[in-house]
């Protein structure tokens, strides 16, 4: 089965998102727990936190399909050490707000060289804070989000992702996310059958979908191979309603989250409904 819902708002307290979701008919849904603009915030409020918990269970979404997303000032890669230590101090404390929240998994874009250091070091280092993290919180999953390659960001090729994880001790809470957007850019061709078949079963090879913890659904503005991130919505990109097709049939994406971060919130219903029509 598949459990899809957007990036909602958590504006005026967390305890809001899952109302958010609830209202556009979602299975799923995304959020940040604090201002993704801002490194570090106000401790959690209790209230809020129970108040998550009981907005939850009255939407009927459980934390397995809810998708935690980190502030977008982290770099865990940074080849700054000054950047590099307030990354892992702002990601922990998201770790612990995830906890806090009776979350299992917090998605992360994997970092940027800045182009000071290589690729491999840089992976290193993502490695390290991964670590780090785990070591410092329980039962949250660091989940690492493929990215579409643009500027120095590293993460674009299944092969980084494996790096990452092959790097991180505890392999029972690392897993990653695939953005469908992010993955036609960097320039695995998803759009074709054949495209499609041999690109899931790299992923297979290198990653491997035991890891595949949640999916960003998303259309693309952008040509295959731009290495350039422009989400669209669901098929007035140039992905095509044949891809879309093709994912919600296929049983490899059931049961984890599908989280949608298309630029029109006012089509969010709509896009639930149509993707949910595709099945069967």
């Amino acid at each position: 089965m598949k459990h899809i819902g957007p990036h909602v708002s958590a504006s005026g307290g967390v305890e809001n998102a899952p109302l958010n979701a609830m209202r556009v008919g979602a299975t799923a849904f995304a959020l940040f727990t604090k201002n993704q603009r801002q490194w570090f915030s106000a401790p959690m409020d209790g209230k809020s936190a129970t108040a998550f918990a009981e907005n939850c269970f009255k939407a009927g979404i459980s934390p397995d399909f809810i998708l935690p997303h980190d502030s977008y000032l982290i770099n865990l890669g940074s080849p700054d050490s000054d950047g590099l230590e307030k990354s892992r101090k702002s990601f922990v404390e998201e770790m612990h707000r995830c906890e806090q929240l009776g979350l299992k998994m917090l998605n992360f874009h994997p970092g940027s060289h800045l182009r000071q250091i290589t690729v491999d070091e840089c992976l290193d280092r993502v490695a390290e804070s991964v670590n780090i993290a785990l070591a410092k919180t329980q039962n949250v999953t660091a989940v690492i989000e493929n990215t579409a390659g643009q500027g120095s960001n590293v993460g674009f090729s299944f092969h980084h992702l494996a790096h990452i994880i092959n790097k991180v001790d505890d392999k029972t809470r690392v897993g990653v996310c695939l953005d469908t957007c992010h993955t036609y850019s960097a320039g695995y061709d998803i759009k074709t059958q054949n495209g499609y078949n041999s690109t899931f079963d790299e992923f297979e090879e290198v990653v491997g979908f035991k890891y595949l913890k949640g999916i960003h659904l998303n259309d693309t503005k952008k040509e295959f191979g731009s290495r350039v991130d422009r989400h669209e919505s669901i098929g007035k990109g140039l992905l095509g309603m044949e891809f879309f097709e093709r994912f919600m049939n296929d049983p490899r994406f059931d049961n984890i989250p599908i989280i949608l971060e298309t630029p029109d919130e006012s089509l969010w219903a709509d896009e639930i409904r149509l993707l949910t029509s595709l099945v069967g």
